[in-house]
């Protein structure tokens, strides 16, 4: 059984090419991580064995001659400018030669994977990079795009999580200081060479970006101002398990065959309320898991998931979405909910692979493009997030922004440090 484009209903978004993207209907299921640990952010340290594991599907089957390139960005993801040679020591080009047909499924795909570092392609300088995908030597036009990071680790960032320290925004904000030690890294201008981004559950949507330190001090730099790295808290992500299409199993109300299968969900509620309630969540990450067959790559299949959002209509002009790592977040027309007045409700449906997912509601303004993923939610300083710190140097006279620092941290230890 193949779903057609049509079925799809695949909508294209404006974007930049240097974002996270799919730009073809039947490319699914993208996955890019360090391959010791799945699910994270692709981060890996230069000229070490370290690598990263990269996936998707095709559901249109078969076998195509899919190639893929890689190409250095600056720290503010436009590309660099600089020659293939300054960046890669041998390739920066390869066809991507390992796919597996599904097995077993109603709906038929295929599974490309693809390592890297490889023998073919292997970075020699540190800092943002771009992935693109493309079909039969097409490079400027891929079907997806995706970006991953290098870091060559020059300086320790030391990072804190605290309520935030304006008042008004204590119960329901998340502070980041840090700072970042370079003792064997002479800086000249820290305000001119060094950016740090600091991010929140992976999502660049809500990256902030830090231009000059609090205070410099010998050795370190010190980034601790009263009114900056604030974030929303948010709230614990909401998450179903479709691991299983024999039975229903968390936050699944019924399965179902048709011509694919179909589960679908227990109605969600909003979560905007003053009270916070601690739950686990993999801070938004999604994880490709079949139990009822023995390889979860090609014997997963894929399910219509049906969602269900009883709501009273949001503000006009507004429109609610589905977001979390298994869509990069992107709020286009796929993910977006249509609202049944008769019922009171929101709904919608997406076409996922088998498998443990967080997701959580977002509201959008069409007119101002304004995001407000709090509104349905909620949000309170309790809520474990992961926070991630990436530091860029630019020496004076380069032509390329390096990451020479990396750090990821959990916030787990707000939950039960509120009043203090």
């Amino acid at each position: 059984m193949l779903i057609t484009c049509s079925h799809l209903a695949f909508a294209q978004q404006k974007t930049h090419i240097g974002d996270n993207h799919i730009y073809s209907p039947y490319i699914r299921t993208v996955q890019c991580y360090h391959s010791q640990k799945e699910q994270s952010l692709p981060v890996i340290a230069l000229n070490t064995r370290e690598q990263l594991l990269f996936s998707f599907d095709d559901l249109e089957g078969g076998s195509k001659n899919y190639g893929y390139s890689i190409e250095h960005y600056t720290a503010d993801w436009k590309p660099s400018g600089i020659s293939t040679v300054d960046y890669v020591e041998s390739f920066a080009e390869d066809r991507i030669i390992d796919y597996a047909y599904s097995s077993g499924t109603l709906q038929k795909y295929t599974h490309y994977s693809l390592s890297l570092p490889n023998d073919q392609v292997k970075m020699k300088i540190s800092g943002n990079y771009l992935l693109r995908v493309y079909e039969n030597g097409q490079v400027k036009k891929p079907v997806l795009t995706q970006r991953f990071y290098v870091v060559e680790n020059l300086v320790n960032p030391q990072v804190e999580v605290k309520p935030s320290t304006q008042v008004a925004e204590r119960a329901a904000f998340q502070k980041i200081n840090f700072s970042i030690s370079h003792p064997g890294l002479t800086i000249q201008n820290p305000n001119r060479d060094i950016k740090v981004l600091v991010m929140q559950n992976g999502n660049p949507g809500t990256a902030i970006r830090n231009s000059q330190p609090s205070f410099i001090k010998p050795g370190s730099l010190v980034y601790n101002d009263l009114k900056s790295n604030d974030f929303k808290g948010g709230n614990e992500f909401r998450k179903f398990d479709t691991r299983s299409l024999r039975y229903p199993a968390a936050q699944v109300q019924e399965i179902f065959k048709d011509s694919a299968f179909n589960a679908v969900l227990i109605p969600d509620r909003s979560r905007n309320t003053s009270k916070y309630s601690s739950e686990t969540d993999k801070n938004g990450a999604f994880f490709i898991r079949n139990q009822d067959g023995r390889d979860d790559a090609t014997e997963s299949d894929y399910v219509w998931v049906w969602f269900t959002l009883q709501s009273s209509p949001v503000t006009e002009n507004a429109a609610v979405y589905i977001a979390g790592r298994f869509n990069n977040y992107s709020l286009n027309e796929v993910h977006q909910l249509k609202y049944n007045p008769g019922k009171r409700t929101y709904n919608g449906r997406l076409l996922l692979k088998q498998g443990l997912y967080d997701y959580k509601y977002v509201l959008k303004n069409l007119e101002t493009g304004e995001i407000n993923d709090t509104r349905l939610e909620g949000s309170f300083f309790e809520t474990s997030n992961a926070y991630q710190v990436f530091v860029y140097y630019r020496k004076p006279g380069s032509r390329w922004d390096e990451l020479i620092g990396y750090f990821t941290t959990q916030n787990d230890t707000l939950r039960s440090s509120k009043g203090n």
